[in-house]
């Protein structure tokens, strides 16, 4: 382990060179730079407004404007330019965010998360409500390790916040249009009007474009990872006083997407073997409407979000602030689980809740102490059901044959033509009295949680070079779990007591478990100056993933032949971890950049593992350890040019203990050992209020798991994508012409593998985004 973190730490200054700092997705033309060009970005990491450079913390900052420059349009396109974060949008119900290998992406309402994503200051991590798309934004801020004392409980491995872009005074608007391949559209822009008491902004996104896997299915209307997404934000800011700041703002997102091509490799299609690079045919069921919720595969979503915040400015050195949040979300995503044309493994996501959250901060500030105190509530009520929809004689055929041992001999589930030959056994085992038995059942898992918290951050400068910072927030949290679960007897076996095997018919009881837990989670930091410009930190902090009330069913045996069923309920403890880290970030001249190392050490390190049932069980897989290097580099030799480049390197996993069982020596999924990217942007004057502009780039990332235990057969190796924004802008930037291409190559890789199917023992596996390329115009005003 010292061996490889040695070297490296070795590859890594080297490509830092002699200055080390700041993120290089940070631009002089971001509009929350420094006039002086030293790319000094302001972030809030800390609840206050600071240069990044003078954040004691592992941060990467991207401004709306880089955004915009990097061509990208979504958290995961993104992730892709930031050392230490992936991000796997599976589908916008299913977001899977990655910070230094450790991933969070359960659906299920009882587990919580471990990584905070914030919007507009407030916690939207859990899972099925959290994707938020990324139009007219101020900054993305990645904060790296655990945050607890700033940022809750959720920010286990780190967090995410994303700022908007508040109305000033002033008139002012954009609006954008683009067209490119696969029938994609964009329409996009803002519109903001004020002056210095009272200003408003409304800005919108709508995208759609075609799916990009061909379906064969004749009751399918889309192609599958087709996109219709529109998000609008509405925003007011007051401003009685130079005091006191009144933000409010209102946003809705919609999502009415295509199918996931979950795809097959075992199951063949009419068009030849199975390829998740090929044609699918994902049938669905025909009774989709009735049981699943919709008629068709994809997700149907909705989430409205409203924020108030308030900033006062009380006394010489003193602030007060509050922030508000309400977000509802209502999804419904339709999928087919086998990844084949039969009636087999039909199920739907249908994810509801609510959460509220008030925070309350004092803040004081002078030249030697920044003290913060003050206190949290967050409270959310969610469920996520899960119907099934087969036919029996499907069902059986094909769980039997793919089993090696078919139940009627003669027939097998689907052939190499394609044709489902299970289709026929239910009129082979009633001899031909009925030819479909439908089948349908459900579960149901709900989640009431109401987490409680005081928080305080001292600072001490007793000295201008030396900051020491010393903070802890202390929790009380309940959390309440809840099940139920319809699993009738099917007919063509009576004696089973359900289809699948694993379902357990809660005969219309709700089975609840209360707890309630408390925990303190400190952190330490030190920030040393060596200039102006050059800064080296060290940071100690202790995260935790909540606990698990893990509710469901068991049958216990009553008399011989009878079952009594009642709740089974799995404690599973906190996952912790301590966090230790250092660096060295700054700028010296044309050239800028960081570099940090940490270790991670975890106790009870949570996994969630599907069952056979396409439910999720959350467990603890022992103790685990994380070392990683991070390094970013900037360079601007020119006014009209700037280089940059970044790379992580991971050695993390589940450690090499018996004690860990099955689970021993995993690497964590999702988790590559490397990571990198590398660019370059033009913004150079043409003469006659005319610019060109241009921003290749280049990521790489290395092979990563999609499940644990590792399975080589459901992984994905290096990938290396080649992406590119350029054109030119002229009337003073009143006008703009832009295209854009994304994996310039057309690479074929797989965005997963595994998946519900994957609890079936036939995993699927869903292919990435092939090439996509397009135009923009964009006018302002």
């Amino acid at each position: 382990m010292r061996l490889r973190l040695s070297t490296a730490t070795l590859l890594l200054a080297s490509v830092a060179g002699p200055a080390l700092a700041q993120s290089p997705v940070q631009d002089a033309a971001a509009p929350d730079a420094r006039a002086d060009g030293s790319n000094d970005i302001l972030v809030t990491a800390q609840k206050i407004e600071q240069r990044a450079v003078d954040v004691p913390i592992t941060i990467s900052a991207v401004s709306g404007e880089r955004i915009r420059e990097l061509g990208v349009g979504d958290l995961d396109e993104l992730s892709n330019y930031i050392p230490g974060l992936n991000i796997q949008e599976q589908s916008a119900n299913n977001p899977g965010i990655v910070i230094r290998g450790i991933t969070s992406d359960s659906g299920s309402a009882q587990q919580g998360p471990r990584v905070t994503l914030y919007y507009n200051g407030v916690d939207i991590s859990r899972s099925r409500g959290s994707y938020q798309a990324i139009y007219d934004l101020e900054r993305v801020e990645v904060i790296k390790g655990p945050q607890a004392t700033l940022f809750g409980t959720a920010s286990a491995v780190g967090a995410i916040s994303l700022t908007s872009a508040r109305p000033k005074p002033g008139f002012s608007g954009a609006l954008t249009g683009g067209y490119g391949n696969f029938d994609q559209a964009l329409v996009s822009g803002f519109l903001n009007a004020g002056n210095d008491k009272v200003a408003g902004r409304i800005a919108f996104e709508w995208r759609q474009r075609d799916g990009y896997v061909e379906n064969l299915s004749p009751r399918q209307e889309d192609e599958l990872y087709a996109q219709d997404q529109l998000g609008v934000r509405a925003s007011l800011r007051f401003t009685p006083t130079e005091d006191l700041t009144i933000d409010l703002i209102g946003t809705y997102d919609r999502q009415r997407n295509g199918g996931t091509p979950f795809v097959s490799r075992r199951l063949p299609t009419e068009a030849g073997p199975g390829n998740p690079f090929g044609v699918a045919h994902l049938g669905g069921s025909p009774l989709s409407a009735e049981v699943l919720g919709q008629d068709q595969l994809g997700l149907k979503r909705d989430v409205y979000d409203v924020n108030l915040t308030a900033s006062w400015d009380f006394a010489d050195g003193w602030n007060f602030t509050t922030v508000n949040g309400y977000r509802k979300f209502d999804s419904n995503e339709v999928f087919d689980a086998d990844g084949s044309a039969a009636w087999f493994l039909e199920f739907a996501e249908d994810s509801r809740g609510w959460q509220a959250s008030h925070e309350g901060r004092f803040s004081y500030r002078d030249p030697s102490w920044r003290a913060q105190f003050g206190w949290n509530v967050f409270v959310e009520d969610n469920f996520q059901r899960v119907p099934f929809s087969s036919e029996e004689g499907t069902f059986l055929q094909c769980s039997t044959a793919l089993a090696g041992a078919p139940l009627v001999r003669t027939l097998g589930c689907i052939n190499a033509a394609g044709v489902v030959e299970a289709s026929l056994a239910t009129a082979a085992l009633t001899g031909g009295r009925l030819t479909q038995v439908p089948y349908s059942s459900e579960f149901k898992n709900i989640g009431e949680n109401d987490a409680y918290s005081m928080f305080a951050d001292v600072t001490w400068i007793p000295v201008p070079a030396l900051e020491l910072t010393a903070g802890a927030r202390v929790l009380i949290e309940q959390r309440k779990s809840g099940f139920n679960a319809r699993a009738p007897r099917p007919q063509l076996n009576p004696t089973a007591f359900a289809l699948i095997p694993t379902q357990i018919d809660t005969a219309g009881q709700t089975f609840w478990r209360q707890e309630s837990y408390a925990a303190v989670l400190p952190r330490f930091n030190a920030l040393f100056r060596l200039s102006d410009a050059v800064n080296v930190y060290a940071t100690v902090s202790k995260g935790r993933r909540s606990p698990v009330v893990q509710v469901d069913a068991q049958r216990a045996p009553t008399t011989p032949g009878s079952f009594r069923v009642s709740p089974r309920v799995q404690l599973v403890p906190e996952e912790t971890v301590w966090n230790y880290e250092g660096g060295i970030k700054g700028s010296v001249g044309p050239v800028s950049g960081s570099l940090g190392v940490y270790y991670q050490k975890y106790d009870d390190f949570q996994v969630s593992v599907v069952l056979p049932n396409g439910s999720t069980q959350t467990q603890s897989a022992g103790t685990a350890s994380n070392l990683g290097v991070e390094a970013e580099l900037t360079v601007r030799p020119t006014s009209w040019l700037s280089l940059f480049g970044n790379a992580g390197y991971i050695d993390g996993g589940i450690d090499e203990d018996a004690a860990n069982g099955r689970f021993a020596g995993n690497r964590f999924r999702l988790q590559p050992e490397w990571q990198a990217a590398a660019g370059f942007t033009i913004d150079a004057p043409l003469g006659g209020g005319m610019r060109l502009f241009a921003t290749p780039s280049v990521t790489y990332r290395s092979r990563i798991f999609f499940e644990l235990p590792n399975n080589p057969a459901l992984s994905q190796g290096p990938v290396t994508l080649v992406n590119a924004r350029a054109g030119v802008s002229f009337a003073e930037e009143r006008f703009e012409l832009a295209g854009f291409i994304r994996n310039a190559t057309d690479e074929d890789y797989l965005l997963d593998a595994g998946n519900t199917g994957g609890g079936f023992g036939i995993p699927t596996f869903i292919p990435a985004e092939p090439r996509f390329y397009g135009g923009q115009i964009t006018a302002r005003f």
